[in-house]
């Protein structure tokens, strides 16, 4: 044992070369990140090889930064363009997390010092403002559990205003131009008085809509008519953040266009394929789309044996049998979500963007990059 030895390295060697602790050393190896090269069975000396030295410098490192552990495993056995990979994963939630931070102490100073809110006021189209509200409502979370979901953020720009909505299963975004007077300003707007907002618009007969943010004030005028209300008192999830992880760059998604009108009459169809899930623990029906051997939209049924073909001209009244011409994309989702998205779109031709099963299906408009919603995909 001691000729062995000699060649080995004792664990407080190690955390002199490496910069952990002999403790920490001592968990790694519990935690099955970093375990020693051998183990003496009498006295329970840990010894390690000059080859373990770089890991454990490595170990070290992601340590400092704040790796969780199961990340500092896989980074040690990974190959360098994996180990990158995981980097680049945890500095984007460093940054997600240093902002999320800067947003909290910026409200405990206000509750340290409050000072007056400041007031900005908006002044719309409403029939673009009518527009936006309907492309989200949909998408609002009804979850009395989640009552930060149960309303509209209005995320007030200098040249207009974003309304955002999700329930956790879809995500819907939209934008209406503004000219605006007053510094940018987020407000969570109770679904509620958004409806009432949207009915107050359908009575609008002419004349901009003046929507006055002070504080958790809201206060619009609509041709005439004050409507009055206090936002909700929650915080909205960094939808910014989310879309990054849910649609972000995705250079090999398919963008499909598609007949509104037509994908309707196919999802509504009785005789639509869908194959069974469960949720919650009720049965849900799944509608898998793929593409067919023009690259175009159809919708694939459990086993795969017939499928009704679309296409961007409608729906074609041949049903293809065999594979999926395609041979891999498969997405599946709930046909109800993606029914309130087609019709809250309020376009004859949209596009849908497909990235593989598990990855969330956008709707778009082809002609508008601010109006779109994702819906969450179902696995198979």
């Amino acid at each position: 044992m001691p000729g062995v030895e000699s060649d080995l390295h004792s664990i407080g060697e190690l955390a002199r070369a490496s910069g952990l602790t002999v403790s920490a050393l001592r968990f790694y190896d519990s935690a099955g990140v970093l375990a020693p090269a051998l183990v003496d069975p009498v006295t329970g000396y840990r010894w390690y090889t000059d080859e373990q030295i770089a890991p454990a410098r490595l170990v070290a490192g992601l340590r400092r930064v704040g790796m969780p552990v199961p990340e500092i495993a896989a980074a040690v056995r990974a190959e360098p363009a994996a180990v990158h990979r995981l980097l680049d994963t945890h500095l984007r939630r460093l940054s997600d997390g240093l902002a999320d931070a800067r947003r909290e102490i910026t409200r405990l100073r206000a509750l340290v010092d409050p000072v007056p809110p400041a007031t900005t006021t908006l002044l719309l189209s409403p029939a673009e403002l009518a527009a936006a509200v309907d492309a989200v409502r949909f998408a609002v979370g009804a979850d009395p559990e989640l009552p930060v979901l149960s309303g509209v953020l209005l995320d007030v720009e200098p040249d207009g205003v974003r309304l955002v909505a999700t329930d956790r299963h879809r995500l819907a975004l939209a934008r209406a131009g503004a000219s605006v007077d007053g510094p940018p300003v987020r407000v969570l707007v109770g679904v509620d008085l958004v409806d009432r907002l949207r009915t107050l618009l359908d009575a609008a007969d002419a004349g901009p809509v003046r929507l006055t943010v002070a504080g958790a004030d809201l206060r619009v005028t609509v041709a005439g008519r004050t409507l009055a209300g206090t936002a909700l008192p929650h915080d909205f999830p960094d939808y910014r953040r989310l879309l990054r992880e849910a649609v972000g760059e995705r250079p090999g998604a398919y963008r499909i266009p598609v007949d509104v009108a037509a994908l309707r009459a196919a999802l509504t169809d009785p005789a639509a394929p869908t194959v069974a899930r469960e949720y919650g623990g009720e049965p849900l029906a799944v509608t898998v789309l793929g593409l067919d051997d023009r690259g175009g939209l159809r919708l694939i049924p459990a086993a795969d044996i017939r499928a009704a073909d679309l296409s961007a001209a409608g729906l074609s009244p041949d049903l293809l049998a065999g594979p999926d011409p395609a041979g891999e994309l498969r997405v599946g989702v709930n046909s109800g979500y993606l029914l309130d998205a087609l019709d809250a779109a309020g376009a004859s031709q949209l596009v849908l963007e497909l990235d593989g099963p598990i990855a969330p299906l956008a709707v778009r408009r082809p002609d508008d990059a601010d109006t779109f919603s994702v819906l969450m995909p179902i696995r198979l």
